[in-house]
């Protein structure tokens, strides 16, 4: 058996990612909490997935809803307890769930107690957890570009140093060179998985080895900084030595979020022989279409062979993730798909077909398996992110782009519409609680919710559990050689895959006409194995298919 076909159990996975403020309120205050969570197990467990990635549930006063953590030990109290995760945690492994947790390391909130003991004085022993420098001539100490807008450093008026923080200003950079923040973190990764946790999503990992010298950025490189801050120089020394220190001897599943990490420098990550992580996330699939804050256009040749690069980027010895939605990117099916209440079921279908049917570890984002779609938004008061804030500041309060024009693309790209509430069925806000939401909840929750679904066999839902099932039963839809066949074709999307002599092919029509189609040489059907239910499959040898709009099946060939 190869390297390729290596069958560890975070490879075979099926991952639901749930966002905790947005999932499930439990006590009526607006803000989803793990009792909430707990409270839906079964309806995961239905569903077929094997693994909850949990995004943060840390204390933390939510500059970043949750990515500023100021007590990495602790619970954020709209959340629960301890006490209450601890019982999310054994519902869970009573049902044969695992649970994977957010890694949030690169920075800190300023609220932490290490960086409160940092800002004190410029020789506090907590000094150099973070990253302090003089200024430059009454201005920063270099050109750096904060991801949520304007300068990635903050002069603290105590000791009239700044700090260094990528994100926001309440978000400062951890100091990985200093070997005391390491065996930190390291000890508190113990601390979880010593709770029972399976591993860790890590977020923006690769940007935890600076740059040497913190030189300024050339002028191309300010517009996507993020391919400088994710090449430092020591980022595999350090995940090396996380994974040799703490992954391996509990054998931990880690995913890391890899912005900024290009084609080749991906097996650098994920290689097995090197023991850095099981897997990263490539954004180049989701960010296809995106030109930093604008909406560009993208077509299906182009995205087919960026799913092609992905694939060949693991090689032989690495792995990849599978998705097409997460807390940071609008819905699938409004982004992919066509999510006009004619097409909406079919080709939500269809990109599930497409995302369960990859060499790679497919991660499923909550409302995915409902075809929830993006939020109505009209106006900058409905937004709660603060990246779209930083972007109202810098572009459209400085007069730099009309504010129409801002918030066109917003309706297209925002994060927050991935994080409006989960929509368990018609009731006032969608059943997601009995008070008023943290953010509103989408008006289409009348049609689209999960009460609806459940007990609809034809349904969104059911198509996700029956697929998950199918991937379960075939390992070649799991392990099996990964082949555009048909890559230039402007309309149909059609691979192989090919484990032993199992042999499979995905048809996926991506738009709203019907194709006649000739099969490519060497593709031949035995028989249809699952379709999405949208027009007629194709016979055992026939090689002219009438795919009808939106059609996705899933073919075993001869």
């Amino acid at each position: 058996m190869t390297a390729l076909r290596e069958r560890v159990w975070w490879k075979e996975a099926v991952v639901y990612q749930v966002y905790p403020r947005s999932f499930n309120d439990s006590n009526g205050d607006g803000i989803g909490d793990l009792p909430g969570i707990t409270a839906r197990l079964d309806y995961l467990k239905a569903l077929g997935v094997d693994v909850i990635w949990l995004s943060p549930h840390f204390d933390s006063p939510n500059a970043d809803n949750g990515y500023d953590i100021r007590d990495y030990r602790k619970v954020m109290a709209e959340f629960g307890t301890m006490a209450d995760f601890d019982r999310l945690l054994a519902g869970m492994k009573e049902r044969g769930l695992r649970l994977i947790i957010d890694l949030v390391v690169n920075h800190t909130s300023d609220e932490h107690r290490w960086f409160v003991e940092s800002r004190k004085s410029r020789d506090n022993p907590f000094r150099d957890f973070y990253i302090w420098r003089d200024g430059r001539n009454g201005s920063p100490p270099n050109n750096y570009t904060s991801f949520f807008g304007g300068s990635a450093w903050h002069k603290d008026e105590t000791t009239g140093q700044y700090y260094l923080h990528y994100f926001a200003g309440k978000q400062p950079d951890l100091n990985w060179e200093n070997t005391r923040v390491r065996a930190e973190i390291f000890d508190l990764m113990r601390f979880w998985l010593d709770k029972g946790v399976a591993g860790f999503r890590m977020d923006v990992i690769p940007f935890i080895s600076k740059p040497a010298g913190l030189p300024d950025l050339e002028p191309a490189a300010l517009a996507h900084p993020e391919f400088i801050y994710a090449n430092g120089p020591r980022v595999h020394e350090y995940l090396q030595a996380m994974h040799r220190e703490v992954l391996a001897p509990y054998d931990a599943m880690s995913v890391g979020e890899a912005f900024g990490v290009g084609f080749d420098a991906a097996p650098l990550f994920t290689d097995i022989r090197r023991g850095e992580l099981s897997m990263i996330f490539h954004f180049d699939i989701v960010r296809l279409d995106r030109d930093n804050w604008r909406k560009t256009n993208w077509t299906l040749p182009q995205l087919k062979a960026t799913y092609t690069r992905i694939d060949r980027a693991a090689g032989e010895f690495g792995w990849n993730t599978s998705f097409l939605c997460n807390h940071d990117n609008p819905r699938t099916v409004s982004h992919f798909g066509d999510d006009d209440p004619a097409w909406r079921v079919r080709s939500a279908k269809a990109l599930a077909t497409l995302t369960l049917t990859q060499r790679a570890t497919p991660f499923l984002y909550q409302g995915d398996e409902l075809g929830m779609t993006n939020y109505p938004f009209e106006r900058i008061d409905q937004y709660d992110d603060v990246e779209v804030k930083g972007l109202w500041r810098t572009l459209v309060e400085s007069g730099k782009v009309p504010a129409a024009e801002l918030l066109a693309h917003l309706r297209q790209t925002s994060r927050d519409h991935a994080r409006t509430p989960m929509q368990w069925s018609n009731a006032a806000h969608g059943g997601f609680t009995t008070g008023t939401p943290w953010l509103a909840v989408n008006p289409d929750h009348a049609e689209i919710n999960a009460a609806s679904q459940v007990g609809d066999a034809n349904s969104i839902y059911h198509h996700h559990r029956r697929l998950i099932e199918l991937r379960r039963q075939v390992p070649a839809l799991v392990h099996g050689d990964y082949q555009d066949v048909d890559p230039e074709h402007p309309q149909v999307f059609v691979y192989t895959r090919v484990l032993d002599d199992q042999r499979y092919a995905v048809l996926i029509n991506f738009g709203r006409t019907m194709v006649d189609y000739s099969l490519p040489q060497g593709v031949r059907i035995a028989a249809s194995v699952l379709d999405n239910g949208a027009g007629v499959t194709a016979a055992a040898g026939q090689t002219r298919l009438s795919l009808a709009p939106w059609q996705a099946t899933i073919y075993r060939l001869q």
